[in-house]
């Protein structure tokens, strides 16, 4: 009997944080602020008597644009106001296919554009999930709560953006570090030439010299 009281305690030890971590969330839990962002609802089931037929995503202020994924089975409304996306539910037809069941998470996609704000300001997505039977789970505490509500925090658009200079850049950087040819080079180049060019010359009369010499041996007397 000693030996299972440590056992059990153990596996509850296990049991509690695998069941705290299982809140629905808004992934990724970043977002650049003013551009367009993928996110995706993630709604995990916590029941292990019962599915989720049901989400409803309260909006925070901001979001102009809104598009979904399809998902099969489920049905979708988005709501405005002051021509805001303020709200968006799904709704799941168990009979084709729209529940999450015990053990199952579902990712709800959504397509939006990030409303403006400064980096590290965070979106509080309050969210409600119902089970079949009429229970309903209210994610909309602080991020310490037992039920938090999901959050994403805004990013800069420069802390997405590469390191290092253009190739275009570092093409003028190095034509404008290579040296440039001197007079001094130049001059150079042309006693160079000219002595090719006296040479070609005195080789060329010497050749004729040398034939004038034949021609005037071998003449008759």
């Amino acid at each position: 009997m000693r030996h299972l009281i440590p056992a059990a305690s153990a596996a509850l030890a296990l049991a509690v944080p695998a069941s705290a971590c299982a809140h629905v969330t808004v992934q990724p839990d970043t977002a650049v602020a003013g551009g367009f962002a993928r996110l995706d609802v993630r709604v995990p089931n916590e029941r292990d008597d019962a599915g989720t037929v049901k989400v409803d995503l309260q909006m925070p202020p901001g979001f102009e644009f809104a598009s979904y994924e399809p998902v099969p089975g489920w049905s979708v409304k988005i709501t405005r106001e002051n021509e805001q996306v303020s709200r968006i539910t799904w709704t799941g037809r168990p009979e084709q296919g729209g529940l999450i069941k015990p053990g199952q998470f579902q990712d709800f996609g959504l397509s939006v554009g990030v409303p403006e704000g400064e980096a590290g300001a965070k979106l509080t997505f309050k969210a409600l999930q119902t089970y079949e039977g009429g229970d309903v789970v209210r994610w909309i505490g602080p991020e310490d709560a037992d039920e938090p509500a999901p959050t994403v925090t805004l990013t800069s658009s420069g802390e997405e953006g590469g390191h290092g200079a253009p190739a275009e850049t570092a093409a003028d950087e190095g034509a404008a570090t290579a040296p440039a040819p001197s007079e001094s080079d130049s001059g150079s180049d042309g006693l160079a030439i000219a002595a090719l060019i006296v040479g070609a010359l005195g080789l060329l009369a010497g050749v004729a010299g040398l034939l004038a010499a034949r021609r005037t041996r071998t003449r008759p007397t």
